[in-house]
């Protein structure tokens, strides 16, 4: 993985909070119907334990690799990020959680539960239990096509996006925020409508994050800006405030902040935190310890 420094922040950025350690137990201090917005990636239960390595390519004549052109690099392995994936009883880890979450969320305010196969459809139950099954407004799939292929079975190559809202007739969703998509058959839709491009359905074709890209933190189950950035634009204002309880490589507080929304971050793993304090040195974030009485400085 190559190195990149940090881009500057866009003029009217939003702020990020960063809080180390369980997620339950910051949630309850938090105060109650004040997030706008709320997303967060669980780990999946993969039933594995979740590694990373990270590494710097630079430009050397006398390196271990050839790349393009002929020229060398040498490549320097920075260290590996890991955790346990392994749950007996998800849900009995996970719903205390929501419960907090819908707490948390303000009347108009929205939930979107990222998830895959594994675990979706039990978790869609409880959610159920706790929002009501009005409440859930789509299940968003996230496609992509990337990595080994299974000679066994259909490849899995989706994630699930469940979004529900805490008012099923109030919620956000500015619609004039959605990013257009091209029409696969322009000809048919005619030059206007083509060069307009349409909406997205609740089908998300989008690559996963480069393992090269600027965009890489070197975090195990790292989430692409490009899904969360249209979460946050369409479910949310500037200015709101906005919520991730496992906030691994912090990549929901970068897209929030970057619209100018004021992110809350929450994870226990120390390497994830160390991959905050890297990635968010270009905004003004503040990070918090237990047991949270006392505000850290803005960075």
């Amino acid at each position: 993985m190559r190195e990149f420094p940090p881009p500057p922040a866009p003029l009217g950025a939003g702020t990020i909070d960063v809080y180390e350690g369980d997620n339950l137990e910051v949630l309850r201090t938090l105060e109650s119907e004040s997030f706008a917005l709320i997303y967060t990636d669980p780990p999946f239960n993969t039933g594995k334990r979740q590694r990373k390595t990270s590494m710097r390519t630079e430009r050397d004549e006398e390196g271990d690799r050839q790349g393009f052109g002929g020229r060398r690099y040498r490549t320097t392995v920075l260290g590996s990020i890991a955790y346990e994936d392994h749950y007996d009883d998800y849900l009995s880890f996970l719903v205390p959680r929501l419960e907090e979450a819908y707490r948390l969320l303000a009347p108009d305010g929205s939930l979107f539960l990222h998830l895959d196969y594994r675990e979706v459809h039990y978790v869609k139950v409880a959610l159920d239990g706790i929002f009501g099954r009005d409440a859930f407004i789509n299940e968003i799939i996230w496609a992509y096509d990337y990595g080994a292929r299974s000679k066994s079975r259909w490849s899995p190559k989706h994630d699930n996006i469940l979004w529900y809202a805490k008012n099923p007739r109030r919620y956000c969703f500015n619609y004039d925020e959605i990013d257009r998509i091209p029409y696969m058959a322009p000809s048919l839709v005619g030059p206007e409508k083509a060069a307009r491009g349409k909406t997205p359905t609740d089908t998300w074709w989008h690559t996963i994050v480069s393992p090269n890209g600027r965009e890489q933190t070197g975090y195990p189950t790292q989430k692409p800006l490009g899904i969360l950035e249209r979460i946050v634009r369409v479910h949310s204002r500037r200015g709101d405030r906005v919520l991730d309880f496992f906030a691994g490589s912090g990549s929901f507080g970068e897209a929030a902040a970057k619209h100018g929304r004021h992110a809350v971050l929450v994870d226990h793993n120390p390497e994830a935190i160390a991959v905050m304090r890297r990635r968010f040195t270009h905004y003004r974030t503040r990070f918090f310890s237990p047991p949270f009485a006392q505000e850290a400085q803005r960075s």
